[in-house]
């Protein structure tokens, strides 16, 4: 057994692979171009079976001796034309052994039975036998024991023909038998090796299929790892809303627009009112099912230029592009009242949420979102402070950076 036939588990007797299941997938790999090999077999089977009908009548003439011979030639024809027919209606019938070496035998019994019939043309009869073992080596799709229990039903059955209805010619018998050995020493491992050779192919075909499809399927993972972590990049993956990033990008582009002339730019921080005490009273479930609620009701009300994004745990901040002090004094205010207007369906049962807004305008040469953002959130800081529910206005840049209350 070669290095590759050990490897894919080929035996070193059968010429197929140990494995089952394996070998049922190389037969069905195989089975068309099988049927196709073996329907030519029989064709030509036929084709040579009615020729050598001619040559018995100018041999032996009308007698007994031709219409048996011509009745057995008749059998075979009929048999392997029909076996023909059937594997070509269906291919897998070339696997059924069955049928397949049955019609292969009447033939063999008919080579054999051509010796008491026509015993004077043995010489030329060894040739032709030994043609046939080569044959039924190389050219019939079959498995090796049914090989060489056809060889040798057919070395036998010829030697024994010989012995006893030939017996002049038992000068020939060792060298036939010689030659018979010589024959099927040859088919067989030439069979074997066929049989490797074609095994070791389809198992490196598999392995090449199973790697590229294990490629595909990395590759495919790893074009969903990116696009996953694109879409995280662009999107909160809890609410849906512009992630951090992806809101300090846009605003970018909005300041710039900005810069040409494209008039106020107001900005509104959210902060969803005792979230703490939501997380902590009813879980984190709870919570994430209040801000995806928050972010729905949000979107709904900001209009189609609006930016609306989750800076990070309960904090959302909506850039108003177009929008003067008081023009977004009545987006928070409609915001506020979205978000208190009915109660949250959660898993701990309905929570009713409110929330404080800090508003702020972009001043004029100032080219960065930041210092909106902080004016927006001191003033939602004492928003907080004066009891949280409102909408409170920015009066100024602040002196310190407050955090936001829970």
């Amino acid at each position: 057994m070669t290095g590759l036939s050990s490897r894919h588990g080929i035996s070193r007797w059968t010429g197929e692979f140990v494995n089952r299941r394996q070998e049922w997938r190389y037969r069905r790999y195989v089975r068309d171009s099988a049927a196709r090999q073996l329907r030519a077999a029989l064709l030509v089977a036929a084709a040579l079976f009615l020729s050598f009908g001619l040559s018995d009548y100018a041999l032996i003439g009308i007698g007994p001796a031709f219409y048996i011979l011509v009745s057995l030639r008749v059998i075979v024809v009929v048999s392997a034309l029909a076996l023909a027919w059937a594997v070509s209606r269906r291919p897998a019938r070339v696997d059924n052994a069955l049928p397949v070496n049955a019609v292969w035998v009447v033939a063999l019994t008919v080579v054999i039975l051509i010796v008491p019939l026509r015993p004077e043309t043995l010489n030329t009869q060894i040739p032709a036998v030994m043609v046939v073992v080569i044959t039924i080596y190389l050219f019939i799709p079959n498995r090796i024991p049914f090989m060489i229990a056809q060889s040798v039903y057919l070395g036998v059955g010829f030697l024994l023909a010989v012995m006893i209805w030939a017996p002049h010619q038992e000068r020939l018998l060792a060298t036939m038998t010689l030659l018979l050995v010589f024959v099927n020493t040859v088919g067989l491992f030439t069979a074997l090796r066929l049989g490797r050779l074609r095994r070791e192919q389809f198992a490196l075909l598999r392995d090449e299929r199973l790697t590229n499809l294990r490629l595909q399927r990395e590759v495919a993972e790893r074009q969903r790892l990116q696009e996953r972590f694109e879409r995280l990049a662009r999107e909160d993956e809890l609410t849906g809303l512009c992630s951090r990033r992806r809101f300090f990008e846009l605003a970018a582009e909005v300041l710039r627009d900005r810069r040409r002339g494209d008039g106020e730019t107001a900005v509104c921080m959210i902060d969803v009112d005792h979230f703490k005490a939501i997380n902590d009273r009813y879980g984190h479930a709870a919570g994430d099912a209040a801000l995806v609620a928050l972010a729905a009701r949000c979107a709904e009300v900001l209009r189609e230029p609006d930016i609306i994004g989750r800076l990070g745990g309960e904090e959302f901040v909506a850039l108003l592009p177009q929008t003067d002090l008081e023009g977004a004094r009545d987006v928070a205010e409609r915001l506020r009242e979205a978000i208190a207007e009915a109660p949250v369906a959660s898993p701990a049962g309905p929570l009713w949420l409110t929330a404080t807004l800090g508003v702020a305008l972009v001043e004029p040469g100032e080219h960065d979102i930041e210092p909106a953002l902080n004016r927006a959130d001191a003033a939602l800081y004492e928003g907080k402070g004066a009891g949280r529910d409102r909408v409170a206005m920015a009066k100024g840049v602040p002196a310190r950076l407050p955090s936001g209350a829970g």
